[in-house]
């Protein structure tokens, strides 16, 4: 699981039935520090996030198709959840 920043969302008119009525996020992986770390990547959203929210995104292929309830389902990562608060320790 990564935390992420979303960015943005992409609009795609032809898809696998799969992502039907769905939206699909473009987001940013952040470090400790909130800070941009590594590369952006595409994530199917399950709990209306939006550009700006920070969100917990399940980045493995398994744990992505149970949400899907399809085990062939072709999704590497979703958004699982939208983090209210980060709290660091000293």
């Amino acid at each position: 699981m990564k935390l992420c920043k979303v960015l943005g969302n992409i609009q795609a008119t032809l898809k696998h039935h799969t992502y039907v009525g769905r939206k699909i996020m473009v987001v940013q992986p952040l470090n400790e520090d909130m800070a941009p770390d590594g590369d952006t990547f595409l994530s199917v959203d399950f709990v209306q996030a939006g550009p700006g929210d920070i969100v917990l995104v399940a980045v493995e292929g398994n744990a992505s198709r149970q949400l899907f309830l399809d085990d062939n389902a072709p999704v590497h990562s979703v958004i699982e959840g939208i983090v209210d608060h980060v709290y660091k320790g000293e």
